[in-house]
C-alpha cells in the first residue's frame, strides 16, 4: 500500500467534499478540508498550512516554492503548528477546531495514516501536487449544465480578477485568458461557464493526475469508488463498502446534500447520489441549460 499524501480537487461544486469524505471512510486517511480556502474557516489556519493564501486558486509551482513546499510538506505529514494556530485564532469556534484538527492530525500521524486533502481550490495547481509533493490526485469534473446550475442557486460568482492578476497562472495556463472579457460582468451564466471551460482545458493537459466524472461517481457510487481507492492506495474493506453504502442511498438532511455546518465546514453530506443526478439543472430553463451547452462546447 502506498504512503502518498491524497488531493482530491476539481471546481467547487464538483463533488469534492463527496468523494474525500468516500475513500476517507475506509480509515487509512485524516480528511483536511480546504487548506488553500482564503475564507476562514475553513481556511487561514496556520495549524494545518502555514502559509498565507491571497487568492481563491491561489496558484503554486516551482517558481513560488520556497513557501509552499515547506508549509505543504508539514500538512501532508500531519504535523499541526499549535502555537501559530493560537496565535491566529482564538476565538471559542476556532479553539474547538484546534482540538479536532490538532488531535486528529496527532493520532493520525502516530497511526501510520496520510493525509487526504479535500481542496478545489487546488485545482489550477494540482500538477504541482503530483510532481513535487507525490500526492495521488484525483481531479472531479462535473457535467457543466449541473456545474453552472448548482452556483447559480447558491448565488456564486466568478471572480476573475483574482484569477487574471496571478501572472505565474496566467503564464501556464494560459487558457484562463478567455476569462478576461468577463471582468467584471454581472453575467454569472457565461463566467461560470468560461470558468468550467477553462479548467477542463488545464486538467486534460496536466500530467500525474486522474480526471473523473462527477457523474460516473454518483450513477454507480460502490465500483467507481473502488477504482478510486485502487488509484489511491486504499484498502477497500467491507467496512468501506458500508459506509459509502450508506452515505450514497441514504437521503440527505438537507434535502439538496449540501450544507456549511460542524468543525469541518465541508459541504458535504449523506445523499442518494442517482436522485441528486435527477435534480442537476434545478433552478437553469431550457434556454439557459441550451447557452451553457454552447459556451462550453469543446
Amino acid at each position: 500500500m502506498t504512503r502518498a499524501p491524497v488531493l482530491v480537487t476539481g471546481l467547487p461544486r464538483s463533488g469534492t467534499s463527496w468523494t474525500g469524505k468516500m475513500l476517507a471512510a475506509g480509515g487509512d486517511l485524516v480528511y483536511v478540508n480546504e487548506p488553500l480556502n482564503p475564507q476562514h474557516p475553513p481556511g487561514r489556519c496556520p495549524g494545518v498550512l502555514r502559509a498565507e493564501v491571497t487568492h481563491r486558486f491561489q496558484y503554486i509551482c516551482d517558481d513560488n516554492a520556497a513557501t509552499w513546499l515547506p508549509a505543504f510538506r508539514d500538512t501532508v505529514a500531519l504535523r499541526y503548528r499549535w502555537l501559530a494556530e493560537l496565535r491566529a485564532n482564538h476565538a471559542p469556534y476556532d479553539l474547538a477546531r484546534l482540538v479536532r484538527y490538532g488531535g486528529a492530525f496527532t493520532l493520525g500521524r502516530l497511526a501510520g495514516r496520510r493525509a487526504l486533502l479535500d481542496d478545489p481550490f487546488a485545482v489550477l495547481s494540482a500538477g504541482w501536487f503530483a510532481r513535487r509533493l507525490g500526492c495521488r490526485v484525483i481531479a472531479l469534473v462535473r457535467d457543466p449544465v449541473s456545474f453552472v446550475a448548482s452556483w447559480q442557486r447558491l448565488g456564486w460568482t466568478v471572480h476573475v480578477s483574482e484569477l487574471l492578476e496571478q501572472p505565474l497562472l496566467v503564464r501556464d495556463h494560459p487558457d484562463l485568458l478567455e476569462l478576461r472579457p468577463l471582468a467584471g460582468s454581472r453575467d454569472r451564466i457565461a463566467t461560470a461557464a468560461a470558468l468550467w471551460r477553462a479548467t477542463r482545458s488545464v486538467l486534460a493537459r496536466t500530467p500525474g493526475i486522474l480526471v473523473t466524472s462527477y457523474e460516473s461517481l454518483a450513477a454507480d457510487p460502490l465500483p467507481r469508488f473502488r477504482d478510486l481507492y485502487d488509484h489511491a492506495g486504499l484498502t477497500w474493506t467491507p467496512a468501506a463498502e458500508r459506509r459509502v453504502r450508506r452515505a450514497c442511498t441514504g437521503r440527505s438532511r438537507t434535502g439538496t446534500g449540501f450544507a456549511w455546518s460542524g468543525l469541518s465546514r465541508t459541504a458535504y453530506r449523506p445523499m442518494d447520489s442517482r436522485q441528486a443526478l435527477r435534480d442537476a439543472a434545478r433552478g437553469l430553463t431550457p434556454e439557459q441549460v441550451a447557452r451553457v451547452r454552447t459556451l462550453t462546447a469543446t
